[in-house]
């Protein structure tokens, strides 16, 4: 039984000495005092994250149902025009 009660306290003694190592907003401090450390990684972090909550001009784009049935109809009948291809080693400049 003693083992126990010595386990449940070096548990508890790991859980409060990790949860000192976070900062204010609950995140790992790992700069250890440099403000600056890992502005690098924070910025191609925020080029790749896409923004949870766009603002558009406006909300719906407008829509004709004549183009999509036109569309739908070109696509059925095998009219569709066929994009250029283009290889990644011809794509550079001439």
């Amino acid at each position: 039984m003693n083992t126990e009660r010595t386990r449940i306290l070096l548990a508890s003694a790991a859980i409060l000495s990790a949860s000192a190592c976070t900062n204010n907003d609950g995140r790992l401090d790992l700069t250890q005092g440099d403000p600056t450390w890992g502005d690098a990684n924070r910025a191609t972090m925020a080029a790749q994250v896409i923004d949870p909550s766009p603002e558009y001009d406006t909300p719906i784009p407008p829509t004709s149902a004549a183009n999509a049935v036109r569309a739908a109809d070109a696509y059925r009948e095998g009219n569709v025009e066929q994009p250029e291809r283009i290889r990644t080693t011809d794509a550079g400049p001439d």
